[in-house]
């Protein structure tokens, strides 16, 4: 019960981390681009984290056996490529789309991840229960009134930040099967370099920034890297090490709403009464996918 409890409050902490770094996300598009963006972020996030790594290496001895480390080495790596990889494509659409998105509406829709999981955990045996159903529904009502425009109809960055929630359910369901197998702060920092190799090279192909304007990108870097990437990533892996990835997406989901505050709070953005409608039917669906009958509990 307590681990439990440890880790609802580190998945809270990081919703509201995540919530929030949707603000600086929209900011940090004011100098660099997105892709260089999420490189300098991901080298700053493993960077935080290897004193951790070394912390817990010399806190502790190791009593593993020489079998044992080699076989949880190689479990490390191939955690660290497939959430690194399935992150990349997750925060690389969503970066992207920041520079035509609202930090408020970005975090709303991203939450559709919670949509996706448990349609994901269906594939892995899992049965399509009729709260699932109606809370596709919901969302995808919400959807209309958040996005839908009668002059341009929906946006083409409204569909890809849809794409990137997907991949943020995928991500979600990679960490649970690793997160039994692996230590979290390891497996968070190497799947950070990953990120950072793959967004260095849509640097060079598509990016040239300056020194200067990284530079200049200073606070909203620093937020992102450190605290988004290095400390609550690291939340999101030990969470999942003792939460069912339903219960996981349901307090994440809480992101949205700390998107919506910051960007009120902070970047001074309004929402029209027809996307706070929306907004109001996506968290209906996005709490009702959760809502689970389950008598034997």
């Amino acid at each position: 019960m307590k681990n439990k409890l440890t880790a609802n409050l580190a998945l809270f902490l990081t919703a509201l981390i995540w919530g929030l770094s949707f603000v600086a996300q929209r900011a940090g598009m004011e100098y660099i681009g997105p892709f260089t963006f999420n490189m300098v972020r991901s080298i700053l996030g493993g960077l935080s984290l290897i004193p951790v790594i070394i912390w817990v290496k010399v806190s502790a001895p190791d009593k593993r056996t020489e079998r044992r480390k080699h076989f949880q080495h190689i479990n490390l790596v191939r955690a660290g490529i497939a959430c690194g990889t399935v992150l990349f494509l997750a925060m690389s659409t969503q970066q992207y789309c920041m520079q035509f998105v609202d930090a408020g509406k970005a975090g709303f829709i991203t939450a559709l991840y919670i949509i996706f999981v448990p349609i994901l955990s269906i594939l892995l045996g899992d049965k399509l229960k009729k709260e699932i159903v109606i809370s596709v529904l919901l969302a995808i009502t919400g959807l209309y009134f958040l996005c839908y425009k009668p002059q341009t109809g929906f946006n083409i960055y409204d569909s890809l930040l849809i794409l990137s929630a997907f991949f943020y359910a995928v991500h979600i369901m990679v960490v649970y099967y690793y997160s039994r197998v692996v230590h979290p702060v390891k497996v968070s920092c190497l799947q950070f370099f990953v990120l950072a190799i793959l967004s260095g090279v849509l640097v060079l192909l598509y990016e040239r920034p300056s020194f200067e304007a990284i530079i200049s990108c200073k606070v909203p870097l620093v937020y992102a890297g450190i605290l988004t990437c290095g400390v609550a990533y690291t939340l999101q892996i030990y969470g999942q090490k003792y939460t069912l990835p339903v219960l996981a997406s349901l307090i994440l989901c809480l992101e949205s709403v700390f998107a919506v505050i910051g960007g009120v709070i902070i970047l001074r953005e309004i929402l029209s009464i027809k996307e706070f409608i929306g907004c109001i039917f996506m968290v209906c669906g996005v709490i009702l996918s959760n809502l689970h009958s389950d008598k034997s509990k």
